[in-house]
């Protein structure tokens, strides 16, 4: 059957919403399925955290779910 999990991912979001740099958490056990996850959220946009109301940079985790067939 197909393989599936979620594994946790770390993702700054600068003040427009945008990733600007990322790490794995807890790698999946391999190395091309975490660079695969990392590379998915590459384009996603984000709601930025905020301080008093002004947009700031913070890292976030990201849960990745997967799935793989055989």
């Amino acid at each position: 059957g197909p393989l599936v999990g979620a594994k946790p991912y770390w993702r700054l979001v600068g003040e427009d919403g945008r990733p600007q740099d990322a790490a794995v958490r807890t790698s999946s056990g391999d190395a091309g399925l975490d660079q695969a996850a990392l590379d998915a959220v590459r384009d996603w946009r984000f709601e930025p955290a905020k301080r008093d109301g002004v947009p700031m940079r913070a890292w976030c985790i990201v849960p990745i779910t997967f799935s793989l067939d055989d």
